[in-house]
């Protein structure tokens, strides 16, 4: 009798995920099991891989009879969107595809790709290096048995082609590949099997065809959705960090992140020494006259400031838009050549550093020199914006930010990379397939100024708050990857492939997760004193209400911390509770947002 077979509790979704992802070697493991007592013969000798006709792209016309490329078939299905045409011809009858076809992709990054011809489609060609599953003897197989081969030879083909640089595999291939051929009774258990695995309603006290292979697959299904489970708390974990990094970049934009000092003077006077230097400069002809911004209105304020800073907008505090430019023929070999592709979005690190012999670009350039802010106003939800560390040039698309009287380019950096801002500057972007930001929109961006000296404290303290979050993203990273290797590892077992891989060297991955945070929560959590409200401001998306408790007052007293939320809730009808599964998560309620 089978055992070990109780219904396992997962999202239906995340099951049938996991399924189909892993079904192609179930049905390899199946039929080594079965090759044990059935002869394994190359699949030519029961099915043939047809492959389709090399159609002439010059030929093709705008109706007619589809052609099926590797393109027009995703999710298993034919796909008609994109597709091109060909006359009806006789001599293609051998190319066409009928209902309940399936084709496989030969070449390509989508190489094994499968797609089933559905019903009432009409007639179509098949197209070269798509390949087609024919039959010789349809007796001998159930309809649907013939896909779960196919979803075992789309397995083998995609690691016979892992790492090529072109993939490609041909249809003689595929038939080389040897397969044991049971008998109908058994194909129709496989597929029962198959089919209630797939739904998670496996039968209990039923025999589909080898109770010991099945059992053995089930649970590896069941491993396998631990691990799923693992990604996707570890996902949600990285998350959860970047929530956490907007809630410091709005405490420290709010001046609550450290300290005020009344020595620090008032911001006032710094703006006004931004003004002088604007005007000694264009006295000596270095900068152009610049009409002057409109006032900062009340309603534009996106959140209070204390009393010694002060809004301004960029356009105040630096050269937007007017960097000077420079041609190829200007630049050095050792010239930094700065490209959007170097920064990489959302974290705004800088990926790589490349110079102009190996770049060698021949459009115009913007030049920039060292500690200049860099923003990119191209797609500018991309969240990318760093602080040059040497001279440099870059393309027209990022502006070089030269900033006035003395203010820190790091603390720029960081506001704006704060959540308001970037809503501001994505609202009055310009363009749909290349959102650009325009310079009198980009000029008109509120910036919150405080002291020069407090500016150093602020960059000072969200460097090392950063930088542990940096430091749990990469666990988070590294835990991913050794999650990932180890289903793998589990999955290879399962065909008796052997690997140098030590599983009982790999500690639990979520201990280790849990661990960095019980190591680092009380470094980063000590930094922030704010209130329930003030912490849901700073994200549109409702956040976790475990972030929610360390990162309030509340942090040290969790029965103080419910006993404000429960009034929030239920009294004063501020916040609203969502409950995902066992998660509590919160957000505002409609009327504050």
């Amino acid at each position: 009798m089978s055992r070990g077979r109780k219904k396992v509790v997962a999202n239906s979704s995340d099951w049938e995920s996991v399924f189909y992802n892993s079904v192609g070697t179930y049905v390899q493991f199946i039929n080594s099991k079965l090759a044990e007592h059935i002869k394994a013969e190359p699949l030519s000798n029961h099915i043939r891989i047809a492959g389709g006709y090399a159609f002439k792209s010059s030929d093709y016309k705008k109706q007619g009879v589809p052609v099926i490329r590797i393109s027009d078939f995703s999710n298993e299905k034919i796909v008609l969107d994109d597709v091109v045409y060909y006359d009806e011809s006789e001599n293609l009858k051998r190319y066409e595809l009928n209902e309940g076809d399936i084709v496989i992709a030969l070449t390509g990054g989508t190489i094994a790709k499968l797609g089933i011809v559905q019903k009432g489609i009409g007639k179509l060609y098949l197209n070269q290096r798509v390949g087609k599953f024919e039959v010789l003897n349809p007796e001998e197989f159930e309809t649907e048995y013939v896909y779960w081969i196919a979803r075992s030879v789309q397995s083998i083909i995609k690691n016979l082609a892992w790492g090529a640089a072109i993939p490609n595999v041909s249809p003689k291939q595929i038939e080389e590949l040897q397969f044991p051929i049971p008998d109908k009774e058994t194909q129709n258990g496989i597929i029962d099997f198959l089919n209630d695995l797939r739904a998670n309603k496996i039968e209990d006290d039923r025999e589909y065809f080898n109770n010991e292979v099945e059992d053995f697959i089930f649970l590896l299904q069941a491993n396998q959705i631990s691990g799923s489970e693992l990604q996707s708390e570890l996902t949600k974990q990285e998350d959860l960090i970047k929530q956490l990094r907007q809630v410091f970049l709005r405490e420290a934009m709010q001046g609550k992140l450290v300290r005020q000092d009344k020595q620090d003077g008032n911001a006032t006077d710094l703006l006004e020494k931004v003004k002088e230097e604007k005007e000694k400069l264009i006295a000596e002809k270095v900068l152009k006259k610049e009409k002057q911004l409109p006032k900062i209105k009340e309603e534009e304020i996106p959140f209070d400031i204390p009393e010694n800073w002060v809004w301004s907008r960029l356009g105040e505090i630096c050269n937007y838009g007017s960097s000077p430019k420079a041609e190829p023929k200007h630049l050095t070999n050792n010239t930094w050549v700065l490209d959007l592709e170097d920064i990489e979005k959302e974290t705004s690190k800088l990926i790589s550093k490349i110079r102009f012999s190996e770049r060698n670009s021949l459009s115009t350039k913007s030049v920039f020199k060292k500690g200049e802010v860099l923003y990119s106003k191209l797609r500018p939800y991309l969240d990318k914006v760093i602080v040059a560390d040497e001279d440099g040039v870059c393309t027209t698309e990022i502006l070089p930010l030269k900033l006035y009287g003395e203010i820190n380019p790091y603390f720029l950096r960081y506001s704006m990379k704060r959540s308001d801002f970037l809503t501001y500057v994505n609202s009055v972007t310009r363009g749909m397939k290349m959102p650009r930001l325009g310079t009198p929109e980009g000029q008109m961006a509120l910036i919150p100024l405080p002291t020069i000296p407090e500016q150093e404290r602020i960059v000072e303290k969200l460097d090392e708050v950063m930088n542990l979050c940096d430091e749990i993203v990469e666990s988070i990273a590294q835990s991913k990857i050794e999650n990932e290797r180890l289903i793998k590892v589990l999955l290879n077992e399962a065909l008796g492939i052997s690997s140098t891989y030590d599983i009982t060297k790999d500690k639990t991955l979520t201990q280790k997760v849990k661990k960095f945070y019980i190591d680092h929560e009380n470094q980063i959590f000590d930094t922030i004193n704010m209130n329930i409200i003030e912490i849901l401001q700073t994200s549109q998306e409702p956040i976790s209400a475990a972030v929610v408790w360390n990162s309030s007052e509340y942090s040290k007293d969790i029965e103080a911390f419910y006993a404000e939320l429960k009034r929030l809730i239920d009294i004063e009808k501020l916040v609203v509770e969502e409950k995902r599964g066992k998660e509590s998560f919160l957000k505002l309620a409609a009327n504050e947002n």
